[in-house]
């Protein structure tokens, strides 16, 4: 008995939620009068988008985006001399498997190993968003670190960078890579340091977010005439 009376209480509540949500118009489509309402209300977008910014702006303040640290090293494949008489197939072929080769050194357990026991950082931690890579095929590859201490994120992307590149080399002279593969750190000191995602960032979503929110409140939630 006392689990069917609450089999029914759960019922009742659930029908009760359904008519009110129904007796709110939360299913029907937004009618001509409710687009005309939210046009007219553009003094509350004005403040609810400087509101929105405000709010952005103290979350960037109280929570702010971790440092990001950025290192260079020039990767030269050297094609006119690895594959001379080649045709443009072979040569893509060619650089797709040997940057793939080079990310597999980037984020090997010998370069990430050896991170970790300088800085005491987990190798998961270093994997998972601490380090992130971005490069072009054949040029300068950026080597990314983050932390909420700029000194830590710029030495973290130095040391990254330049294990990389010592790694690269010894497997090239050893013949796991192409010998005419060149491989230089461009920059490793004075590192260009700022924050991961800038202010601006911060003041547009928070503006966004609250416009949304306040629209929806004004098409679902207010009175029906």
């Amino acid at each position: 008995m006392e689990l069917a009376k609450k089999k029914n209480a759960c019922l009742e509540l659930l029908l009760s939620c359904f008519y009110s949500l129904t007796a709110m118009n939360l299913f029907s489509p937004p009618s001509l009068d409710d687009l005309i309402r939210l046009l007219k209300a553009w003094k509350f977008w004005v403040l609810g988008a400087i509101l929105g910014a405000i709010l952005g702006a103290l979350t960037y303040l109280i929570v702010p985006p971790p440092y990001q640290a950025r290192a260079t090293v020039v990767v030269d494949f050297n094609l006119e001399d690895a594959l001379p008489a080649e045709t443009d197939r072979q040569h893509f072929y060619y650089l797709e498997r040997e940057v793939r080769k080079l990310e597999e050194i980037a984020w090997s357990d010998d370069v990430m190993q050896k991170l970790s026991t300088e800085f005491g950082i987990s190798v998961g931690h270093l994997r998972g968003g601490a380090l992130a890579l971005s490069q072009p095929a054949d040029g300068g590859w950026h080597f990314y670190a983050n932390d909420a201490n700029a000194e830590l994120a710029s030495r973290l992307a130095s040391a990254w960078t330049n294990g990389f590149a010592e790694e690269a080399r010894q497997r090239i002279a050893s013949g796991e890579l192409n010998s005419f593969i060149q491989v230089e750190v461009a920059q490793s000191a004075g590192l260009p340091v700022e924050r991961s995602a800038p202010l601006s960032t911060y003041l547009l979503i928070g503006a966004i977010c609250f416009l949304a929110v306040s629209a929806m409140g004004i098409m679902f939630f207010s009175r029906s005439p």
